[in-house]
């Protein structure tokens, strides 16, 4: 299991590639197809990855390399995993809202 070390909070992209395990033209690469990552650019114009841009490469590479998937079916598969995590119900939304504000005034 490859780990990110806990100490850095940037990356300079041969860091990364060591990290993840791929030469940087890959990460390069990687970068112009998957929008999920986008390394900052430091003064120096040098890309400068944080966690979850490798966090982001280590679930790419898993997909293309481990699971032998097509680029486009790797894009699909992370459009699908950031969907299912962001959609919530507004009805539940309501709910929270009102018993929230129940509890608001009984604190009160």
């Amino acid at each position: 299991m490859v780990q990110i070390p806990d100490d850095k909070r940037y990356f300079r992209i041969g860091e990364a590639s060591r990290i993840i395990g791929v030469e940087p033209y890959v990460l390069r690469y990687w970068e112009s197809e998957f929008p999920q990552v986008r390394p900052a650019r430091a003064d120096s114009n040098q890309r400068t990855y944080q966690r979850e841009d490798l966090e982001n490469l280590l679930t790419v590479k898993k997909l293309l390399y481990e699971e032998k998937m097509t680029i486009e079916g790797a894009k699909r598969r992370l459009r699908q995993e950031k969907g299912s995590k962001i959609s919530v119900d507004g009805v539940f939304l309501d709910d929270l809202k009102t018993e929230l504000s129940k509890i608001l005034k009984m604190l009160t």
